[in-house]
C-alpha cells in the first residue's frame, strides 16, 4: 500500500515550514541566556599620589543589563537603576566601614563595549571608579 503523497502547494508550503521549525528548535534552545563580559574598575582617590592598579575579571550577565556591573564593597545597594537607549545609570548607598554615597553612569558602544565612571563621597572625600567592558563571548549562567 502506498503512502498518500501531499499534492497540492499549499500543503507542501505547510510541509516544509513544519519541518524548518522543527529543525529550528533545538538551534533556539542551545541559545546561551548570558553574556560573557571582561570587565575593569579602577578606584582614583581625589588629592591622593598613587593610583590603585585596574582590576579585571570576567562576568556573566543577562543579554540586557538590569543592574550595574558586579563587584564593589558588599555593603554597597543600588537603586533607581535605569537603561535608556545606551546609557545606563543608578545611585549607589554603602553601609560599611566607610559609609559612602554616589552615582553611576555606563555607556555602551556599538561595538561590544562600555566605559562609564561610579563617582563617590565619603568623609568629604571625593572618589571616582573608572569602568570599561568588552563582550567576550556568550555564558550559561547569567548573574
Amino acid at each position: 500500500m502506498e503512502e498518500p503523497m501531499i499534492h497540492d502547494w499549499p500543503g507542501r508550503v505547510a510541509a516544509a515550514t513544519t519541518i524548518g521549525l522543527l529543525l529550528l528548535a533545538p538551534v533556539r534552545a542551545a541559545d546561551p541566556p548570558g553574556v560573557l563580559w571582561q570587565t575593569t574598575s579602577q578606584m582614583v582617590m581625589e588629592g591622593m599620589p598613587f593610583t590603585q592598579p585596574p582590576q579585571t575579571q570576567t562576568v556573566c550577565t543577562h543579554k540586557t543589563w538590569s543592574r550595574p556591573p558586579p563587584g564593589g564593597d558588599q555593603s554597597c545597594k543600588t537603586t533607581a537603576y535605569t537603561l535608556v537607549g545606551n546609557k545606563a545609570t543608578w545611585a549607589v548607598q554603602c553601609s560599611g566601614k566607610m559609609p559612602m554615597t554616589g552615582v553611576g553612569e555606563m555607556n555602551f558602544a556599538a561595538d561590544g563595549s562600555y566605559t562609564g565612571a561610579i563617582r563617590l563621597v565619603a568623609d568629604g572625600m571625593n572618589m571616582l571608579v573608572k569602568l570599561s567592558g568588552k563582550k567576550v563571548g556568550t555564558c550559561d549562567n547569567p548573574q
